[in-house]
C-alpha cells in the first residue's frame, strides 16, 4: 500500500503524517535513553554493594576554575569541591524535595550515588543540602550525613559562571535526575519550570559579563631591573611569591587582594603590572587604593613610572575616572545581591 493510500485512509494532510512521525521518533528516543538509564542505575547498584558507604555530603561534576580549565578527575573529586560552598538561590537553581516522614541520609545517599556520570565534562557545580529533622539537632540546612535524618532535601545548580549560562542539556539533565530521585524516595517537589531557570541564567550571566572587571596598573621602569633585584623589593613592600615562582601575589589578612601579572625570573623586568579581579575583593579592603599605592610606591624607589596599557602616563584624572566606575560598579554588584568579595561573587566569577 502506498503512502498516499495510507494518508487517504486515514484522512490525514501530509503535514499531520509528518507531525505524527516526529512524536513517534521522540517517544522512541526517550524510550532508548530511559532504558539505558535504567541499565545504567542498576549496574552501579550491583557495583555499590561490594563498595563502602558513601561519605560525601554533596555532588557535582565538575569546578570550574579561573582560567575556565575543567577537571577529568573523578565525581567523588567534585563532590568533595562542592562540599566548600552552600546553595544560594541568587546564583542556583534550587529543587526542593520534601518528605511525609523523615528519611535516613544513608538511603539519600545511596540512591544518589547510583547516578551514572552521564555528563562527566558538565561545566556547572551542583549541590545537595538537607534540613536536619533530628530531635537532638537544630533544625537547618546541611551537607548530607549517613546517620542523619531530613524532613526536606535541596538540589542546587549554578545557573551561571565565567563560562557562561548553563546550556539546556546540562539543566534538563540536572531536573531530570531531581524528579527520579523525587520519585524514588516518594516525596513532593518544587521545581521551577526549564524556561524559568533558563531565563534566570541569562540575566545572570549579563549582569556578570557587566562586573566582570580586571584593573591593571602598570610600573614602566627607566632601566631594566634584575629579577633579585625586583624579588628584594617586592618582598619588603609585604608581597608574596607565588607558587609558581613567576609573580608577587599581595594579601590582605588570608584573602589575595591582586597579584602581579607573571614574569619570566631569568629575565630583566622592563614593566611590573598588577592586576585587580574587582568583584572577588571586598570593597572594605579598599584593593584599589591599596595596589595604585604600591604601584606608586614601587615606582619612586625604582626609578618608574605609572602608564596605562598604552604606555601614556597615569593622571589624577585618569584615577578620579577609575574610582567613580568601581563605585558604579560595585553598587552594581549590591543591587544584583552578590556583593563583590562574598562566596558567592567568588562562585559567579569562577
Amino acid at each position: 500500500m502506498s503512502l498516499g493510500q495510507i494518508m487517504t485512509i486515514l484522512d490525514l494532510s501530509e503535514l499531520q503524517l509528518a507531525l505524527a512521525a516526529i512524536g513517534l521518533l521522540i517517544l522512541i528516543v526517550v524510550a532508548i535513553l530511559n532504558f539505558k538509564f535504567a541499565r545504567a542505575r542498576h549496574k552501579a547498584r550491583e557495583e555499590r554493594s561490594v563498595a563502602r558507604e558513601p561519605s560525601f555530603g554533596g555532588f557535582a561534576d565538575s569546578d570550574p576554575v579561573l582560567n575556565e580549565s575543567s577537571f577529568n578527575d573523578s565525581h567523588a573529586l567534585s563532590i568533595a569541591l562542592a562540599q566548600k560552598h552552600v546553595i544560594d538561590p541568587r546564583i542556583d537553581c534550587v529543587i526542593t524535595l520534601r518528605f511525609d516522614e523523615p528519611i535516613n541520609g544513608a538511603e539519600i545517599l545511596n540512591e544518589m550515588n547510583t547516578w551514572p556520570n552521564l555528563d562527566g565534562q558538565a561545566s556547572a557545580r551542583s549541590m545537595c543540602e538537607g534540613l536536619n529533622a533530628d530531635v537532638d539537632a537544630a533544625e537547618d540546612w546541611e551537607e548530607l550525613h549517613p546517620g542523619a535524618s531530613y524532613s526536606e532535601l535541596q538540589l542546587a545548580i549554578q545557573l551561571a559562571s565565567r563560562r557562561g549560562p548553563i546550556g539546556v542539556l546540562e539543566l534538563s539533565d540536572f531536573c531530570s535526575r531531581a524528579q527520579a530521585l523525587a520519585d524514588t524516595l516518594g516525596s513532593q517537589i518544587d521545581m521551577p519550570s526549564v524556561n524559568t531557570m533558563l531565563e534566570g541564567a541569562k540575566e545572570l550571566d549579563i549582569m556578570a559579563a557587566e562586573s566582570d572587571i580586571q584593573l591593571s596598573i602598570n610600573v614602566l621602569f627607566d632601566e631594566k631591573i634584575s629579577w633579585s633585584a625586583l624579588q628584594a623589593l617586592m618582598l619588603h613592600r609585604g608581597f608574596k611569591l607565588a607558587p609558581n615562582g613567576r609573580r608577587f601575589e599581595f594579601l590582605g589578612g588570608e584573602q589575595l587582594l591582586f597579584n602581579s601579572a607573571d614574569m619570566e625570573p631569568s629575565s630583566p623586568v622592563t614593566q611590573l603590572t598588577l592586576l585587580l579581579e574587582v568583584p572577588l575583593v571586598d570593597r572594605e579592603q579598599r584593593p584599589f587604593e591599596r595596589m595604585l599605592g604600591e604601584g606608586v610606591e614601587i615606582a619612586q624607589s625604582s626609578h618608574g613610572r605609572l602608564v596605562d596599557d598604552n604606555g601614556i602616563n597615569l593622571t589624577g584624572a585618569a584615577v578620579i575616572s577609575i574610582q567613580h566606575h568601581l563605585d558604579t560598579l560595585y553598587a552594581n554588584l549590591e543591587k544584583g545581591g552578590v556583593p563583590a568579595g562574598s562566596s558567592t561573587a567568588s562562585r559567579l566569577f569562577s
